[in-house]
C-alpha cells in the first residue's frame, strides 16, 4: 500500500521539491545562451556547438541506474543533497575552463553538472509522482514544471545578458584583427563566465547543506496488483511493455524540448536577428511552457485526463513543426517558441502514465525514464549536423551563405515531426497497460 501524507500535508514537501526543480531548470536552460557563446569563443561549427547539449544530457544515460542504486542506499533527502554538491563542483570547473578557453574542459564541467542533475531528477520525479494519487500526478509535476521553466526563463535572460553581451561586435571584429588580437578578444569574452559560475557554485553548496534538514516525508509506490490467489506474476521490468514505450516517448520528447529551447537563439541569429534580440527567444519558449503548465494545474485531473492532455500536446507538436517549415522570419521563430505549448504537459503526463502499476519496480523504472533524458544529448546534435550538411549543400549550389544558413536551419526542424508522432502513439494506445497485456508483442517480451 502506498505510504504518503494527506493532501493538506503535501504543501511543504511540494514547495521543497519545486525549489529543486527551479534549480535544475535554471542550470539546464542556460544552455540556450551557452551554445552561441561556446561557438564564438571556441570557433566551432553548429554541430560542434550542440555538444553542449550532449555533454549535459548524456550524463543521464551513464548515471541514472547508479543514481537509483545510490538513492536506495542513502535515501531521497541525502541523494538530493549529494546531487546539489556535484552540480556545484561542475560549476567550479567552468573557472579553469575559462582560463584555458578549452572546449573539452567546458564540456567536462557541463557533464559533471549533468551527473548532479541526474541524482536530483532520479529522486525528485518519482517522489513527486507518488506523493499523492497517481491520477493527479501530472498536476503535481505541472507545478514542478512552472518552477522549472520559470527558472529556465530567468536563467536564459540572466546568462544571455552576461554571456552574449557584445557578441555581435566581437564577431564582427574577429574578421579584421591579427591572430594575437583575436586571442585577446576571445579570452576576454571567455572570462565573463567566472563570476556567474562562482556564484552558482556557492548557492548550490549552501542549498545542498539546507536540503539535508528539509522536512520530506517517506513515500513508497503502491504494490503491484495481485491475482485471486494473492500472488503476482511480475518478476522483472521486461514484463511491463508500456514502460519501455514510455522510455522511448520521453527520449524523443526531451530531444524535441531541447531543440525548441536550445536552438531558438542560434536559429534567430541564422535568420539575421542580432544576438541582443535573439537572446530573448528561449524565454519565449519557456514562458509558453509556464502558461501551459498553469493550465495543466487547473484542468488536471478534474476537467482533463492525463492521457487526453498528452494527445493534445502531441498533435500540437506536429502542427507547430509543420508551421515552422512553412514560414520564415520572426513568424517561424514564434512557432519554435510555440512548441513550448506542445511540450509543457508531455513530461507531467508520461511519468504517471508510465509508472502506474509498477509497484516495487518503480525506482528502477524511474531510473530508466531518467536515462531517456539522453534524448537531449542525441537529437539536438543531429539537428546541428543536418543544418551543417544542408548549408554546405546549398552553398555548393550557389546559394548565398546567409540565405543557405537560414534555409538549412529552418528545413532541419523536420526532425521534430517523427518525435511528436511517437508521443502521439504512446498517448493514444501505448500507455494503456491492459491493451499491451492482450497483445502478442507483450507475450514475446515476457519470454
Amino acid at each position: 500500500m502506498k505510504k504518503n501524507i494527506k493532501s493538506k500535508g503535501n504543501i511543504v514537501p511540494i514547495m521543497i521539491i519545486a525549489g529543486l526543480f527551479f534549480i535544475f531548470g535554471f542550470v539546464t536552460w542556460i544552455n540556450g545562451a551557452l551554445i552561441p557563446f561556446m561557438k564564438t569563443i571556441n570557433e566551432l561549427t553548429d554541430a560542434q556547438s550542440y555538444l553542449v547539449a550532449t555533454a549535459s544530457y548524456i550524463s543521464f544515460v551513464t548515471m541514472a541506474l547508479p543514481a537509483s542504486y545510490i538513492l536506495n542506499r542513502i535515501g531521497y533527502r541525502k541523494g538530493m543533497s549529494l546531487g546539489l554538491f556535484v552540480m556545484a563542483i561542475g560549476a567550479l570547473i567552468f573557472i579553469p575552463a575559462a582560463e584555458a578557453r578549452t572546449y573539452w574542459v567546458f564540456l567536462t564541467g557541463i557533464f559533471v553538472q549533468g551527473i548532479g542533475m541526474t541524482l536530483l531528477q532520479t529522486a525528485a520525479n518519482p517522489y513527486i509522482t507518488i506523493l499523492g494519487p497517481i491520477e493527479s500526478g501530472a498536476k503535481r509535476i505541472a507545478i514542478m514544471g512552472i518552477a522549472n521553466k520559470t527558472a529556465g526563463a530567468l536563467g536564459s535572460l540572466i546568462f544571455g545578458a552576461l554571456l552574449l553581451s557584445g557578441i555581435d561586435e566581437v564577431k564582427e571584429k574577429l574578421g579584421h584583427v591579427t591572430v594575437d588580437e583575436k586571442a585577446m578578444l576571445l579570452d576576454k569574452m571567455a572570462d565573463s563566465v567566472f563570476l556567474p559560475y562562482l556564484t552558482m557554485a556557492i548557492v548550490l553548496f549552501v542549498l545542498g547543506i539546507l536540503i539535508r534538514k528539509a522536512p520530506l516525508p517517506h513515500v513508497e509506490a503502491a504494490e503491484i496488483e495481485k491475482d485471486s490467489t494473492g500472488k503476482t506474476n511480475k518478476t522483472n521490468i521486461f514484463q511491463f511493455p508500456h514502460l519501455w514505450l514510455g522510455v522511448l516517448t520521453l527520449f524523443v520528447y526531451v530531444g524535441a524540448e531541447v531543440i525548441a529551447g536550445d536552438t531558438i537563439i542560434s536559429y534567430g541569429i541564422s535568420l539575421g536577428f542580432s544576438a541582443a534580440d535573439a537572446k530573448f527567444f528561449t524565454t519565449f519558449t519557456l514562458l509558453a511552457m509556464v502558461c501551459t503548465y498553469a493550465l495543466g494545474v487547473i484542468l488536471i485531473p478534474k476537467y482533463l485526463k492525463q492521457g487526453v492532455a498528452l494527445k493534445i500536446s502531441a498533435t500540437l507538436g506536429i502542427i507547430f513543426s509543420i508551421c515552422i517549415l512553412s514560414t520564415t522570419g520572426f513568424i517561424s521563430v514564434l512557432f519554435v517558441a510555440a512548441l513550448g505549448i506542445a511540450n509543457a504537459l508531455v513530461w507531467p503526463a508520461v511519468w504517471p502514465l508510465t509508472l502506474e502499476g509498477l509497484g516495487k519496480f518503480t525506482k528502477t523504472a524511474s531510473a530508466l525514464l531518467i536515462m531517456a533524458i539522453s534524448g537531449g544529448a542525441i537529437i539536438p546534435p543531429l539537428y546541428g549536423r543536418m543544418v551543417d550538411a544542408n548549408k554546405l549543400e546549398l552553398i555548393a549550389q550557389g546559394v548565398d551563405k546567409a540565405e543557405a544558413m537560414a534555409t538549412a536551419a529552418t528545413h532541419s526542424y523536420w526532425i521534430l515531426i517523427p518525435c511528436y508522432t511517437i508521443i502521439l502513439f504512446f498517448a493514444i494506445w501505448g500507455h494503456t497497460y491492459k491493451s499491451w497485456t492482450k497483445n502478442k508483442f507483450s507475450k514475446v517480451l515476457k519470454k
